[in-house]
């Protein structure tokens, strides 16, 4: 199939691209630069020039294509809401072309967007007063019009070579604040997954997916904070200390959100329908090591 693939040269976008065309797809990847343009021709995809607010880019690539995998996202926390109605608008944009066809529109959500504090499973709907909830509202406004529409949520750590995401962030922060931190027992939990069994997971529902499924890409159900920090602190030869609620924005600034979030998620589910099986480290072991203390200075993404 011709595939037609947003954020594409991005950290699981990339792993995606290398998914697909392993099984023999063809993949055209959205491109906002020169420089991503010829990334993409380096590993054998078609570049498709335009970003997630040109619109027109967004159907005229959606419209050569026999099925569109959403990854792209605007990664700027100080404009997070206006970036969740960008998503809408473009998924809105990729719906509109497909519509009243066969072609499956796979749009990526999170696994943080659900009930904290439990387990969550693919079947849960996330709370409506979260920004981040518009792709998935999105996803079920263009369902509603005919188009067959899968959702894939990612859990809040994609970790592997090339991660610049949350883990690196406490890493980084870890490093300016002279200790490893957790917030409170440390017993709040992260699920996890390794970029490489999620780019494996986007394939499998593009080829097995049910229009209206949600797909959950987690290999580790919910790692304590505690352990990573564990982790950090012995890496970096740091103490690993604990902070109140009260010193959270002081400690982690933005942060501090993150560093709290309780949301341990499942994916049986997905196993089950799919036949996905998430075979590369969890992330503690692909935490420590050498690679993800490398570099002196990270930025989130």
């Amino acid at each position: 199939m011709r595939i037609f693939l947003t954020g594409a040269t991005g950290f699981i976008g990339s792993a995606i691209v290398q998914q697909l065309i392993g099984a023999g797809h063809q993949v055209v990847g959205l491109a906002r630069s020169d420089a991503a343009a010829k990334s993409l021709a380096a590993v054998g995809a078609e570049a498709h020039r335009g970003d997630l607010e040109d619109l027109e880019s967004l159907r005229s690539g959606a419209a050569m294509s026999d099925g569109v995998i959403h990854t792209a996202f605007i990664h700027d926390f100080s404009k997070f809401a206006a970036n969740c109605e960008t998503d809408r608008r473009a998924i809105e944009a990729l719906g509109s072309v497909l519509a009243g066809s066969d072609r499956l529109l796979i749009v990526t959500s999170g696994t943080g967007l659900l009930t904290p504090g439990r387990l969550a499973i693919e079947e849960d709907v996330p709370a409506s007063s979260i920004p981040r909830v518009a792709s998935e509202e999105a996803a079920a406004s263009v369902a509603a019009r005919g188009v067959r529409v899968v959702v894939v949520r990612l859990p809040p750590s994609v970790h592997g070579d090339g991660d610049h995401g949350f883990v690196p962030t406490l890493i980084g922060i870890a490093r300016e604040k002279g200790v490893s931190a957790y917030l409170g027992n440390g017993l709040n939990r992260w699920p996890a997954v390794h970029r490489l069994d999620a780019a494996h997971l986007f394939r499998l529902a593009l080829e097995k997916g049910s229009a209206g499924a949600r797909y959950h890409g987690v290999a580790d159900e919910g790692v304590p904070l505690r352990d990573i920090a564990g982790v950090i602190g012995r890496r970096l030869n740091l103490p690993v200390v604990a902070k109140s609620p009260e010193e959270a924005t002081d400690h982690f600034g933005w942060f501090a959100h993150f560093a709290a979030i309780d949301s341990p998620a499942s994916s049986q589910r997905t196993r089950e329908l799919l036949g996905w099986q998430p075979k590369r480290p969890g992330l503690i072991p692909d935490l420590d090591r050498p690679g993800y203390f490398a570099t002196e200075k990270r930025s989130a993404a």
